[in-house]
């Protein structure tokens, strides 16, 4: 099993200490930035309307999302009685991390139950396949964020330093 690599005590403190609330409200600040400039960011408008729970089992935090224009927004609580959303993913913090950072399939989350999807099964499905299409572009994202010739100066001026650098190191 794959791990990230970085301290998840603090980061579960942090979840189990700040309202479920505010960490939704990070979240989609943070996925509705990075999502600027990416290809994959049109299908999300597939499934506008849809009511997302993330529950992290391990840290007992049930952030409430939903769709709305192509954006994720932080989604409000259901009056009593109802149920909040259509499809909830449940796992481990570890494993939430793995999927947002691409570094272990998706399905092999999902199919070794590691994530788990319950409600609607089709809105579901479709909510993973979405998820699954986004490929994080970091040059598109910069270019939309800074713009191009921002981007073009930075990679020329870094370029530039690295074969400075191995010129100097091989005259030597």
């Amino acid at each position: 099993m794959a791990m990230i690599n970085i301290p998840l005590l603090p980061v579960k403190l942090g979840l189990r200490v700040l309202p479920d609330a505010w960490h939704a409200e990070i979240a989609t600040r943070l996925f509705n930035h990075l999502m600027r400039g990416q290809t994959g960011a049109e299908r999300i408008a597939e499934i506008d309307g849809v009511r997302l729970c993330l529950s992290i089992v391990d840290t007992g935090n049930e952030l409430l999302f939903e769709i709305r224009g192509g954006r994720l927004e932080r989604a409000r609580r259901a009056s009593a009685g109802t149920r909040e959303w259509q499809v909830r993913i449940r796992g481990k913090l570890n494993d939430f991390l793995l999927l947002a950072t691409r570094s272990e399939d998706p399905d092999s989350l999902f199919f070794s139950r590691r994530l788990a999807l319950e409600g609607d099964t089709e809105i579901g499905l479709h909510v993973k396949n979405v998820i699954d299409a986004i490929e994080f572009d970091p040059r598109a994202h910069f270019v939309s964020v800074v713009g191009p010739w921002v981007v073009d100066v930075a990679q020329t001026l870094l370029f530039s330093n690295v074969t400075s650098r191995r010129t100097r190191n091989t005259t030597k």
